[in-house]
């Protein structure tokens, strides 16, 4: 039989930062949304006057997905860190 050499905690931890980037993330997209929908700035405008909106929508959105997912995730990092002590 075959056994896994990674301590069940291991996985565990694993477990728990996927799930702290991936709120990170939903939370960035909806951050986005939000920078759009309210506009103060005239994103929406700045998004459709450039040559190729789609693409230039989609770096912003992504910018943001991983800016709040990787926030989250090290943010889970700490908290994990604090809860050991």
């Amino acid at each position: 039989m075959l056994t896994s050499t990674k301590s069940p905690h291991a996985a565990s931890l694993a477990i728990r930062l996927a799930g702290q980037a991936t709120m990170g993330v939903a939370s960035g997209l909806g951050f986005c949304l939000l920078a759009v929908l309210i506009d103060p700035s005239n994103v929406t405008s700045l998004i459709a006057h450039n040559a190729e909106p789609k693409t230039t929508a989609i770096i912003l959105m992504g910018f943001f997905a991983l800016i709040f997912g990787v926030g989250a995730a090290l943010t889970g990092i700490v908290l994990t860190g604090i809860e050991k002590r």
